[in-house]
């Protein structure tokens, strides 16, 4: 399985959006980095990061929402308070008696801005120690961030109730306006801070500042990619400035870079660099000839050449060896007898290490030359280091007459050197993992906090909708109400229609002939009981039909015309008298009737045709 730092998936993932959108998130921390890429995935339904780069490439508007999640902008007012009472009375007024206005003005670097909250409170925080009257000529304010969509929030400098909670009510009068429920920072201040996208590890940073402020953005980042930021935040502060970082900020490992002014405010000062040299205190002495010395004092020198507590052996310029005092004669297992023998004849010529070749280039370039932690096992099968010193020796006129070799055991302060090293790391490596823990903490408490704000903005949406659906259900209630009052009406409509539609049935069927009633199309509408008797076709055979097609025994094409001619208008009834055969066969005289059946407006609507048997005839 994967770790978080080796998923191939992941860092493809990482390298594509770096190259595709230029945010280079591959310095940040891979646990946190990786939660907040999975939330998106789960909203997309993506099981895989691999899959995800491909949903990447065809829907580019996931970029935005990535970045929106990625990007945590946790801000606030005056976030920690007493972090920036502690500026305001003794980190500003430190940074205006250094300041030379006259040449210059304050800078300060807010990095990883978010919403700008952060700017406008370095701002205020100036602002009363300098007076607002000078603010603007002697402080430039930077802020940056790589969230192009906070940024934008920020240069609007208009915040909400809500978000200006952590405002003290006398700065918030003194430095805000309010309008339409919002409040608006001071214009004149306003000008003098500057917002820009700045990504802190792709873009040079901005010098010379007197104040650098970036909270809670390192703890999102790994300890090397840390470092980096680090480097940069060193070469842009002047000297005599100060770094303020976040609760779960602390430096540990670059205390060659910041001291701590309050580590408990996290407020550090910058440390200058300078490349100083060492100078090494001796006395000079004037040499006396060598015949010169008395005899005492020659014997003297042997002896305490002898009995010195470094193995020391001396070479002449031919390569012999001349000298060997006790404790090299014990070191290196010499005699007496290996005096005056050519030193590369012997095992010190090439052990503990190599001489033949230093010796050399001492004698070529009149140079000492120093061998530092050279590894040995000596005759007691124990390891020791030594540092060998090959030093040019002269006569009183300056002439060389061979080289004087120094073993200097430094096996204790080479094992208390690693032992000091092995600490140092091992509490460096404590340090760190105690740093991470604590950023991991942070930065699960800044997750929490967004995640917190997250579910009230889902409540309240929630919340909206529910006032919405209230809403729609009075509405549904409302035109229920209406629909209900509508078929109450319709109902009464269709009731008395009913009752109309059977009084005018039961005219129908009172009258003493035949009555149908036809459309403009001949359409039978109408077919009373009368025709049903005459012509032997009952009322639902015919309703619907063209009366020209129906099978009676009235000749219908006899009185086509007269119909035509009520429906057009030249006659509003024309009577006529036709033979025709009853439904029980019998031939009849039948007296037809046809009227012009017209609206209000006199328009024609149709014929009414009233049949009335007048006699029968003889077969």
């Amino acid at each position: 399985m994967n770790t978080p730092e080796s998923n191939p998936e992941f860092e493809e993932l990482l390298d594509y959006i770096k190259h595709n959108r230029g945010f280079d998130f591959t310095g940040y921390k891979r646990p946190s980095l990786m939660r907040r890429v999975q939330i998106r995935m789960q909203i997309a339904e993506i099981e895989t990061y691999g899959d995800y780069t491909d949903y990447l490439e065809v829907d580019p508007e996931e970029f935005l929402h990535l970045f929106d999640t990625i990007l945590i902008n946790v801000t606030a007012f005056f976030r920690d308070r007493a972090v920036w009472d502690y500026i305001q009375t003794e980190i500003v007024p430190q940074i205006v008696a250094h300041k030379d206005f006259a040449r210059d003005r304050i800078r300060v670097w807010s990095a990883g801005c978010a919403s700008g909250q952060e700017a406008y409170t370095l701002a205020m925080v100036l602002a009363e120690v300098i007076g607002v009257e000078d603010f603007h000529k002697k402080v430039k304010i930077y802020a940056t961030n790589v969230d192009e969509a906070a940024l934008n929030q920020a240069r609007l400098a208009t915040y909400s109730t809500k978000e200006v909670e952590g405002i003290p009510e006398s700065l918030l009068e003194r430095y805000f306006k309010q309008t339409n429920g919002n409040y608006t920072f001071c214009q004149n201040l306003r000008r003098s801070v500057i917002f820009g996208r700045h990504d802190l590890l792709q873009d040079p940073p901005i010098s010379r500042i007197d104040l650098l402020s970036c909270r809670n953005t390192l703890m999102y980042f790994n300890a090397e990619t840390q470092a980096k930021i680090i480097s940069r935040f060193h070469f842009a502060l002047n000297t005599s400035s100060f770094l303020l970082l976040g609760k779960a900020e602390l430096l540990l490992s670059h205390s060659n870079s910041f001291a701590p002014i309050d580590l408990k405010r996290r407020i550090f000062a910058k440390i200058n660099r300078e490349n100083r040299k060492d100078y090494l205190l001796g006395s000079n002495y004037s040499k006396e000839r060598e015949n010169d010395y008395p005899v005492n004092n020659n014997l003297l020198r042997d002896a305490a050449f002898d009995i010195s507590s470094i193995a020391q052996i001396v070479v002449d310029i031919k390569g012999l060896l001349i000298l060997a005092n006790d404790q090299a004669r014990l070191l290196f297992n010499l005699n007496s007898q290996d005096i005056n023998r050519p030193l590369q004849d012997l095992e010190v010529s090439y052990r503990p290490v190599e001489l033949r070749s230093p010796i050399d280039q001492v004698i070529n370039t009149h140079r000492s030359i120093y061998l530092t932690n050279i590894g040995w096992t000596i005759a007691s099968g124990d390891f020791h280091y030594f540092d060998v010193q090959i030093t040019p020796l002269y006569d009183s006129n300056k002439n060389l007459l061979g080289v004087s070799i120094g073993f200097t055991e430094v096996s204790r302060y080479k094992k208390l050197q690693e032992e000091i090293e092995h600490a140092n790391q091992e509490l460096e490596m404590a340090y760190e993992e105690l740093q991470s823990t604590n950023e991991e903490l942070e930065t699960t408490n800044e997750e929490l906090q967004s995640s917190n704000e997250e579910l009230e903005t889902t409540n309240e949406e929630l919340q909206s909708t529910n006032e919405e659906l209230e809403t729609m259900n009075e509405e549904l209630q409302s035109s229920n109400e209406e629909l209900q009052s509508i078929n109450s009406e319709l109902r009464l409509r269709s009731e008395e229609l009913n009752q109309a539609n059977g009084f005018l049935e039961a005219i129908f069927n009172s009258l003493q002939g035949g009555v149908a009633v036809l459309n403009r199309e001949l359409v039978v509408q109408i077919w009373n009981k009368k025709n049903e008797e005459l012509w032997g076709l009952r009322s639902e055979e015919v309703l619907g039909q063209h009366f020209m097609n129906l099978d009676i025994g009235l000749p219908v094409e006899q009185l086509r015309q007269p119909i035509r001619n009520c429906i057009t208008g030249e006659v509003s009834i024309t009577e006529m008298s036709v033979a025709a055969v009853n439904r029980r066969s019998r031939a009849i005289q039948c007296k037809v009737t046809c009227t012009s059946l017209t609206s209000k407006l006199a328009e024609s609507r149709g014929v009414i045709i009233s049949t009335e048997e007048v006699g029968t005839l003889e077969g």
